[in-house]
C-alpha cells in the first residue's frame, strides 16, 4: 500500500497549501499529494503551486468539478500540468452535488453516471490524439450542433501531445464492500483488473493517547458533511452514512445541523461512525486498525492529518 497526502479544502484564513506538510510528506516517501475544491479556491492552482515546489511526488486533484469545466478544458489543463511537472500529474474528477452544480456553476445536475462516462470518454479521446475530436452523447456534442450553432465548428486534434495513459481518478462515496463487489464484477467482464488500477480512500488520522478525544476531533467535519453538505432531500454524505447502518443518527444530525444547532449535531455523531472512517488513537491502535483498510482492498491511503499523523503513517506503511 502506498501513501498519499490529502490537503483538503482551503479555508478563508489560509491559502498557502501548507507547503511544510507537503515537503515533509515528500521527504518521508509519500507517493502523491492531492488538492481539492468546492466553491472557493480551485484545485488546479493549488496543484500547480505544489508541483512547482516538489521534485518527486505526483500531484493530483481530488477533485476537479466537472460542471466547472468542459471536458476539453479539463484535458488541456491536465496535459499542460503533466508536461510542466515532468509527468507527475493525476487527474481526479467528480460530479459534486446539485447544490454546487446548479447553485454555483449554473449547470444542470443531470444523471451523474451517464455524464461522467461521456466526460471521461472525451478526455481520453483528446489524450489519445488518434483523430480530430468528435463526440455525440446525451450531454456533450462536439462539434456543437445545437439550434444556435454557427455551423462553423470544426473537429480538432490537440496541438499538445499528452500522455494517453495519464491516470484518471473518479470520486465516489460508499461502503468499501459495495465497491469491491462492483469492481470485481467489472474486472471479470473485462478479463481482469488493470495492473495500474488504484483504490484511494481519504482517511483522517488523529494521533493521541485519549481515543475518545481523538474521535471528538473529527466530529465537526462529519456533522458538516452529513448535516449540511447538501439539501435535506439530496445529501450524498447523509445517504452513505445511512448505508453504513446509522440511519437514526444521520437523520438526527441533519435535523440539528439544518436548524442551526451545530454543536448538538456534532454531539450526535456516534463514536463508532467516526472510528469506521478514521484512524484514531495511540500508535499501536492505529497500527492494528490499519490492517482493516488494507484488507478492504485499499492500494493507496489518502492521509489527512497533522505532521505527527503524517510521520506516523510513514513509519507504519513505508
Amino acid at each position: 500500500m502506498q501513501l498519499a497526502l490529502n490537503q483538503g479544502l482551503s479555508g478563508a484564513a489560509s491559502l498557502s497549501g501548507d507547503l511544510d506538510r507537503v515537503l515533509e510528506a515528500e521527504r518521508l516517501g509519500y507517493d502523491s499529494v492531492w488538492t481539492s475544491e468546492s466553491y472557493g479556491s480551485d484545485a488546479v492552482t493549488t496543484a500547480t503551486w505544489i508541483a512547482a515546489r516538489t521534485q518527486r511526488m505526483h500531484v493530483g486533484t481530488a477533485i476537479m468539478q466537472m460542471a466547472g469545466r468542459t471536458p476539453a478544458a479539463t484535458a488541456m489543463t491536465a496535459m499542460t500540468l503533466d508536461a510542466l511537472s515532468g509527468g507527475r500529474f493525476r487527474l481526479g474528477l467528480g460530479v459534486s452535488g446539485p447544490q454546487v452544480v446548479e447553485g454555483w456553476h449554473g449547470q444542470p445536475f443531470g444523471k451523474p453516471l451517464g455524464k461522467t462516462r461521456e466526460y471521461v470518454a472525451i478526455v481520453r479521446a483528446i489524450l489519445r490524439r488518434e483523430k480530430p475530436l468528435e463526440f455525440s452523447g446525451e450531454y456533450y456534442q462536439i462539434p456543437y450542433g445545437g439550434r444556435d450553432a454557427t455551423g462553423l465548428g470544426k473537429p480538432l486534434r490537440s496541438i499538445l501531445h499528452g500522455r494517453a495513459d495519464l491516470p484518471i481518478y473518479l470520486a465516489a462515496i460508499g461502503p468499501m464492500p459495495l465497491f469491491r463487489g462492483w469492481l470485481d464484477e467489472g474486472f471479470r467482464a473485462r478479463g481482469g483488473a488493470p495492473a495500474a488500477f488504484d483504490v484511494m480512500p481519504s482517511c483522517p488520522v488523529i494521533v493521541g493517547d485519549d481515543v475518545k478525544a481523538c474521535l471528538a476531533t473529527h466530529k465537526p467535519a462529519i456533522a458538516l458533511y452529513v448535516g449540511g453538505m447538501g439539501a435535506r432531500s439530496r445529501n450524498f454524505y447523509n445517504e452513505v452514512v445511512r448505508r453504513y447502518g446509522y440511519e437514526e443518527a444521520a437523520a438526527k444530525i441533519q435535523e440539528l445541523y439544518l436548524a442551526g444547532r451545530k454543536a448538538e449535531a456534532e454531539a450526535a455523531v456516534p463514536d463508532a461512525l467516526v472510528d469506521e472512517v478514521t484512524l484514531c488513537g495511540p500508535r499501536e491502535r492505529i497500527r492494528e486498525r490499519l490492517s482493516e483498510w488494507t484488507a478492504a482492498g485499499v492500494t493507496t491511503l489518502g492521509v489527512r492529518g497533522k505532521l505527527d499523523a503524517i510521520r506516523l503513517m510513514a513509519e507504519l506503511v513505508l
